[in-house]
């Protein structure tokens, strides 16, 4: 799935989510590049919906959004589709 995010410094992230739910190939595309890596590496075989509970909600200065935060929108769009 590519996901247009909005608010961050990031334009996208792309990611897979397997038949158990749990996260593979996360790739921001734009933005901090050693904390999206960052990101993307800790989440690897991660359940999805405890990546969800960890990132939600995270603020990057005062946006209201981050890309941790936008990659749990992510995920919680691509679990409803």
């Amino acid at each position: 799935m590519i996901y247009k995010t909005k608010g961050t410094c990031s334009q996208a992230i792309e990611f897979e989510i397997d038949e158990n739910k749990v996260l593979h190939n996360v790739k921001f595309i734009g933005g901090c590049s050693g904390n999206t890596q960052g990101i993307a590496k800790l989440v690897e075989g991660m359940d999805t919906d405890e990546v969800i509970r960890r990132l939600e909600g995270i603020n990057c200065g005062g946006r209201g959004t981050s890309c941790p935060d936008q990659l749990s929108l992510a995920l919680k769009a691509a679990l409803t589709e």
